[in-house]
């Protein structure tokens, strides 16, 4: 097993393994890693996250489908993909969430793009958006006022993954096609504070 360290510039801290339950190949990362292919692994089958909030993608670069990786063991897959109707096998790429801020975190839903038609503010965390009085299945469009958001494709925090972060597009979602590279559908019915 090899072991490798990053310069550290936050309050963030994992390690990953090349193979499932903590086996194999092994490096701590304090900084994003865009390829984990450049540093000489195959993929991503199990993560410690020792500090601070991640992203982890499906591919290089940030692309794919995301996973929110909170403080925490994933020993495989089912883990990170948790509920999720896509399975995500492996991570090639992960980054941090630096502006989550559970106690301050703020979102507004919009029925139309680009923030038009009814809008829905909150500070909370719903595990079905129609129970609590969004009357569509649909989100079209989203302003991340504060914080960092994970959305979810149907209720109980289940299906695709969409991380929704002030820091990035200003926090503006002016269409579902903004969520994500793999953003397939508006469709969002749960949604929650990123835990930091």
């Amino acid at each position: 097993m090899t072991s490798q360290a990053m310069e550290s510039t936050g309050n963030w801290k994992v390690t990953i393994w090349e193979e499932e339950n903590f086996q194999g190949r092994h490096c701590e990362f304090l900084v994003e890693c865009p390829n984990v292919m450049e540093r000489g692994f195959r993929k991503i089958r199990s993560i410690k996250v020792e500090s601070g909030p991640w992203i982890g993608y499906e591919y290089p670069e940030f692309q794919g489908q995301q996973c929110v990786l909170e403080q925490g063991d994933y020993p495989h897959w089912e883990a990170w993909s948790g509920n999720s109707s896509y399975r995500t096998e492996h991570l090639l790429s992960f980054r941090t969430i630096k502006c989550a801020n559970h106690s301050d975190c703020k979102v507004t839903l919009y029925n139309g793009e680009n923030f038009q038609g009814r809008k829905f503010e909150l500070r909370d965390d719903y595990p079905s958006l129609q129970a609590m009085g969004w009357c569509n299945k649909e989100v079209p469009s989203i302003k991340v006022n504060s914080g960092a958001w994970v959305a979810y494709q149907y209720p109980g925090y289940h299906g695709y993954q969409y991380v929704l972060e002030r820091d990035h597009h200003a926090g503006e979602y002016k269409s579902y096609r903004a969520y994500s590279t793999q953003a397939h559908t508006n469709q969002i019915q749960s949604i929650r504070r990123v835990q930091h």
